[in-house]
């Protein structure tokens, strides 16, 4: 059984009380401050790499035996807030760490893709994502071959989502990524493949051709 296997959702890192209210959490949300794991998870995510591509389904986990207890938004309303709260200190996160904030974007765009309200995206999330990817476009990012990764890693795996929700949004992110890509001085090799990569990669509906996933990842292979 999945939920009695706290490996799963890499929470071992933590201390001992955490992991149990951690687990606690994630079978019965309703008997433990969910405010406060909420701000573990957060917390961590924003200074652990592989967490913050984890915690989405820790998240999702929670969100949904909460609303199996008595149909609560507890959790879920305190992670927005939290969300909110350190999307509009993104600028000072990126200045004082970079990692901080490439995790703060896999973070939110891990909780777009797995928190879903009525199958839908949750309308909360669609600006503050777009905002996030909008950034990782701009020159300056452009220039850092980490952020550059991580907006093509995210374009993966929520573009065709994120797309759906709002087209204009894309075209104008996918015109700076064309232009970065075309005009940008100083860009790595890496990154211009990336950029080039995740330009056909949309252009072909999501999805790369064979020749091109090969093209691309025996280069980064090599």
């Amino acid at each position: 059984i999945m939920e009695n296997c706290s490996e799963d959702y890499r929470i071992q890192s933590f201390d001992v009380d955490t992991q149990k209210l951690l687990k606690t959490a994630l079978k019965d949300p309703s008997s433990v401050n969910l405010e406060k794991v909420t701000n573990i998870l957060v917390d961590q995510s924003l200074k652990d790499p592989l967490f913050s591509k984890e915690a989405g389904r820790i998240c999702y986990t929670i969100v949904q035996a909460e609303a199996k207890q008595d149909n609560g938004t507890v959790f879920r309303r305190h992670l927005l807030n939290r969300l909110q709260q350190e999307f509009k200190e993104r600028e000072e996160t990126r200045k004082r760490s970079l990692q901080g904030w490439v995790c703060y974007v896999t973070f939110i765009c891990n909780i777009f893709d797995y928190l879903k309200v009525n199958n839908m995206p949750m309308v909360a999330l669609v600006l503050p994502v777009y905002d996030c990817l909008m950034r990782l476009a701009q020159p300056d990012a452009l220039l850092n071959e980490e952020e550059v990764d991580c907006l093509v890693l995210q374009l993966h795996r929520i573009g065709e989502q994120l797309e759906k929700v709002n087209s204009q949004r894309m075209d104008e992110l996918f015109f700076l990524l064309r232009d970065g890509f075309l005009l940008q001085e100083g860009l790595t090799s890496m990154a211009r493949l990336l950029l080039l990569e995740v330009l056909e990669f949309r252009a072909g509906g999501w999805m790369l051709s064979s020749t091109a996933h090969k093209y691309y990842y025996s280069e980064i292979a090599d």
